[in-house]
């Protein structure tokens, strides 16, 4: 049985079923929770814009709840190991099972192995739902919860250099030669930085070349004079390509998706280590619920009896917050270019994989 990595069937399906249920015990109880508390805050926003009611307010649950589940399913993960490895533990389950000649990986193979497989329908999930409602939900919330444009990937707060002046748009829409930039504000400036003019509109679109804004008002620092001008073309130096790439929101595009974002930026000669780090980030961050049954095994040996059951208990969860909080720092200094984008997403991984595989070795094996 030594030689075995896992046990009896009977065993491993015991084991998987136990942790299963934990998960989703401990998932819906954190999810229900927290939606509860993000909906009481939010639902002021929604219901005060004219013509919502209860339904966008189930449609802004239906939007926020995936990415509930993807943010909490990792320490789900985490504290249901703990549950059922401390229960076992103090059932003298563990006692028993080890006294049948099973080492401790072997112990924890059913929980690894239910582990990796929601580790990859983590990441199916992640890809294909949570990506497309992050996407809506931050349309819905930069129209402040009124109607949706009809494409849903508008952008909020985009700023567009011209040599030394900016083209800002509160929010754009749509995509080519239909790219449609709303609340605009040109800014004129010196060579040395300083506002020379501005020049607000309510909408721009494109004129092939520059951006035609509709009803123009000028408004002169210097003289301090507001001027209401004709339909006007301006910022010929963008192109619709540049407005495309100008923002890029890594939560809501897929991996696909913002590989391609990532090269048009490269090819812009524009910075991408943040980005890059994210999208490394996107095959690792889902093995973190990998990682919470290593970490929390902690709690599965000793004997219950000696009083250390608690201690063993906190200390893995303390290990599995550690494990969070570093990855959350290492993606923070891959942003700011101390760490490789590939080094900051992967290194707090092998770091508490090697960590918890040494506690479990040196406290049992």
């Amino acid at each position: 049985m030594q030689l075995e990595f896992f046990p009896s069937p009977s065993l491993t399906r015991y084991l998987a079923k136990l942790f299963i249920v934990r998960i989703l015990a401990v998932l819906v109880m954190l999810v229900l929770v927290l939606q509860t508390l993000d909906l009481l805050s939010e639902s002021g926003k929604i219901l005060g814009v004219p013509g919502n009611g209860e339904a966008q307010l189930w449609q802004y649950v239906s939007l926020r709840v995936p990415q509930l589940i993807a943010r909490f399913l990792p320490y789900s993960v985490l504290l249901a190991t703990i549950i059922t490895l401390a229960t076992l533990n103090q059932n003298s389950e563990v006692v028993a099972m080890k006294a049948a000649g099973l080492s401790a990986h072997q112990v924890l193979a059913p929980l690894l192995l239910t582990a990796a497989a929601i580790s990859i329908i983590s990441f199916a999930f992640n890809e294909r739902v949570v990506t497309r409602s992050t996407a809506t939900l931050k349309a819905w919330t930069a129209v402040e919860f009124r109607q949706i444009p009809p494409d849903a990937k508008v952008r909020s707060n985009v700023y567009l250099p011209d040599g030394p002046h900016i083209l800002a748009a509160g929010q754009v829409s749509g995509s080519g030669k239909l790219t449609r930039l709303d609340n605009v504000t040109w800014y004129r400036r010196d060579g040395t930085g300083m506002i020379l003019e501005q020049i607000r509109a309510p909408q721009a679109t494109y004129a092939n070349p520059g951006w035609r804004l509709d009803q123009p008002v000028s408004f002169d620092v210097a003289g301090t004079r507001r001027v209401e001008l004709k339909p006007t073309v301006l910022a010929q130096g963008i192109t619709p390509a540049q407005v495309a790439i100008s923002k890029v929101d890594p939560d809501a595009q897929n991996f696909i998706e913002l590989y391609h974002s990532i090269q048009a930026l490269k090819a812009q000669g524009r910075r991408t280590s943040e980005l890059e780090g994210k999208w490394w980030h996107k095959f690792s961050g889902p093995l973190a619920a990998l990682l919470m049954p290593l970490l929390g095994a902690i709690a599965a040996f000793g004997l219950a009896r000696s009083g250390q059951l608690l201690i063993r208990a906190i200390i893995g969860m303390a290990l599995g917050f550690a494990y969070f909080v570093i990855d959350n720092a290492a993606l923070a200094m891959g942003n700011f270019g101390g760490y490789p984008p590939l080094i900051a997403a992967w290194a707090p991984f092998l770091l508490f994989a090697l960590v918890g595989e040494t506690v479990l070795v040196r406290t049992e094996e």
